[in-house]
């Protein structure tokens, strides 16, 4: 097939893929799910002599689905258009469906173009996509409902003593009778001068999560309750935003793998806040055009998880809020890559030393997670 050819083409070369599975530092559950590990899907993208990196957290479906079908779409074409590449990708998979592992592969594989680009131009990723912050803030998100209270505290602490964290997010859902005793005892570990944010990823029936808005907005000062109600429940999230406690933000959005879905979330005045996960929207490409949609709703965004994929392109968007810090990524990208971001002082910043995205895969140290 021919592509068409800028003066400044660089072909595209091998699209490599790997995956990793990695255990969970202790067993984890939120309001709906228990898991004991993550996988990691990796891209390496070839061009020009420089090699970009690309992932997403999906199962390692998402490998076969690159090598045996995306891999050839992309080889070829020219590293300097990212996307065109991308416009091919989400063309060659309308058969197979849009949402879920499709949107995620492509994920991959376009975060690795990205980064191939910037790399060919010698350029930190944030300065190819256009500057408009230093730093995005963060906060720290676990706390799971599997913790004990102790742990939960202790994690709480370490963002906040350690990274500099002025918001914090933890898991509920899971035992309605007992959250508000955990969400207690978060707030006496972090103190009155942080943040605390809540997320019952869908548990709750529309009127026990509006009863629980209000007990925890007004007893423990929580600022953000996040699917509160299942995200496909359009009605049950506005009518929580509609009735809920001022002060208290909604929020919703990281199972959006396309367009379609964030505009109807938006139209439905469903959240306060936008979230959106460039390992599942799409990658860097579907993220913009996200952030585009938040911009034309007057509604800030918020990056769910991969806080070293996410730091570039929150500080290049004017409606970025903040980053989830979240300790299973946080764990496992300082883990697998070289140039892994750490928060500090509250903040991710992009180290503007390093092309790209600025982070290079630990072969060796990744080899024994191989899936």
């Amino acid at each position: 097939m021919a592509f068409p050819r800028t003066s400044g083409f660089v072909p595209i070369g091998k699209i490599g893929v790997s995956a990793y599975t990695i255990p969970t530092s202790s067993p984890e559950s939120d309001g709906t799910l228990e898991w004991d590990k993550t996988t990691m899907v990796v891209v390496q993208a070839a061009g020009g002599g420089e090699t970009g990196i690309g992932y997403t957290y999906a199962a390692d479906a998402v490998a076969t689905l690159i090598t045996g079908k995306l891999a050839k779409i992309v080889e070829q074409r020219d590293a300097m258009s990212p996307a065109g590449a991308w416009q091919a990708m989400v063309h060659a998979i309308r058969n197979l469906g849009r949402p879920g592992i499709c949107s995620m592969a492509i994920a991959a594989v376009d975060s690795a173009l990205w980064d191939l680009k910037a790399r060919l131009l010698g350029l930190p990723l944030v300065t190819l996509l256009g500057q408009v912050r230093e730093a995005i803030p963060i906060y720290g998100s676990g706390g799971f409902t599997s913790y004990s209270d102790k742990q939960l505290a202790e994690q709480f602490r370490c963002w906040v003593e350690k990274n500099g964290a002025r918001k914090v997010k933890m898991k509920i859902g899971r035992d309605a009778a007992r959250d508000p005793e955990r969400v207690r005892a978060a707030r006496k570990a972090i103190g009155d001068g942080v943040e605390l944010y809540v997320d019952a990823n869908g548990a709750y029936e529309r009127k026990q999560a509006l009863q629980m808005a209000w007990r925890l907005r007004e007893d423990f000062g929580v600022a953000w309750f996040e699917e509160p109600v299942s995200s496909d429940d359009l009605e049950g999230l506005r009518l929580i935003r509609d009735q809920g406690p001022a002060g208290m933000a909604i929020a919703a959005g990281e199972y959006g793998y396309d367009l379609v879905y964030f505009r109807r979330m938006l139209e439905a005045g469903a959240v306060d806040v936008l979230q959106a996960d460039a390992t599942r929207c799409a990658g860097i490409t579907g993220f913009l055009k996200v952030a585009a949609v938040c911009e034309a709703f007057g509604l800030r965004l918020s990056a769910h998880t991969a806080p070293s994929l996410h730091a570039h392109p929150m500080c290049a968007l004017g409606c970025a809020r903040d980053i989830e810090y979240f300790h299973d990524h946080v764990r496992i990208e300082r883990m697998l890559f070289e140039g892994a971001l750490e928060a500090r002082k509250g903040e991710l910043r992009p180290d503007w030393s390093r092309p790209g995205i600025g982070i290079e895969l630990k072969r060796a140290d990744a080899a024994r997670f191989a899936a």
